[in-house]
């Protein structure tokens, strides 16, 4: 379909969980992963962008926005819910993924999903200095779900993992938007398990054989930055590109063309 305006739809993943997706623009086929705390809205300005050159698909990853969820959690269901949207495009698409959802890109396109091009934007692994100084949070966010404590589970996320101060997260919770954080506050589970603790994933990484490119922002930390980096190097052929920007992004204006460059060529 031609055009700028998104048009929702839903495709069935292999264990018949509902997916809901934007559609919009014309050209190639691309899909936008958003990271944690994200549904299709979070990519939707990054698609509009592209989508004068793209056909662009932005989705809310399973357990957000009008998406379903099915029990147990597995990575490969979330490898399904892709493979879904990729036959919804045709049969192949590149794949733009940001944070944990890069990370569920590349683990993917490492399984031989027909994936043409593939984009990274600061998977959030922890390498050399950096190893460790992140704790896996994995566990103690499943132990705060469980209890029901959605508040806890967030405030967890986001000084484990973003590194935001306590005062910060405590200031954040009078404010609107952590409702929002809260009612997908399960999925964080999901991202946690993605990411496996900032473990780089070498031996998948070297199986990609897609053409891939890892984006870091220059206003990001050091970590993440050196993680696009490792990212890149890891898969034969990578290449990674710093743009400017702030803390884990990019704007779209900037962001566009470096991606409509590499996926076009």
């Amino acid at each position: 379909m031609s055009g700028s305006t998104p048009v929702v739809e839903q495709v069935r993943s292999a264990d018949g969980t509902p997916i809901a997706f934007e559609r919009s623009g014309a050209g190639p086929a691309v899909i936008l992963v958003g990271g944690a705390f994200s549904d299709r809205n979070a990519t939707r300005d990054l698609g509009a962008a592209l989508a004068p050159d793209f056909t662009v698909f932005g989705y809310d990853r399973r357990g957000r926005g009008h998406s379903g969820d099915t029990m147990p959690y597995e990575i490969g269901r979330e490898i399904d819910d892709l493979a879904a949207l990729i036959a919804a495009a045709g049969g192949s698409a590149a794949v733009y993924g940001i944070s944990s959802g890069a990370v569920l890109a590349a683990l993917a396109t490492a399984e031989g999903l027909p994936v043409t091009g593939l984009v990274l934007f600061e998977p959030p692994f922890q390498v050399g200095s950096h190893v460790g100084v992140r704790k896996n949070i994995t566990p103690q966010l499943i132990e705060l779900i469980a209890a029901d404590d959605r508040d806890g589970a967030v405030e967890t996320f986001l000084g484990a993992s973003v590194g935001l101060p306590a005062e910060q997260i405590t200031a954040m919770r009078s404010q609107p938007m952590w409702g929002g954080l809260t009612a997908v506050a399960h999925t964080l589970v999901y991202d946690a398990i993605i990411t496996a603790g900032g473990r780089l994933p070498e031996g998948q990484l070297a199986a990609i054989t897609t053409p891939t490119l890892a984006v870091d922002s220059t206003g990001s930390p050091q970590w993440l930055r050196d993680a696009s980096l490792a990212a890149a190097e890891a898969v034969p052929g990578g290449r990674s590109v710093s743009l400017d920007g702030g803390y884990h992004d990019v704007p779209p204006t900037t962001l566009a063309p470096a991606l409509r460059e590499f996926l076009l060529g």
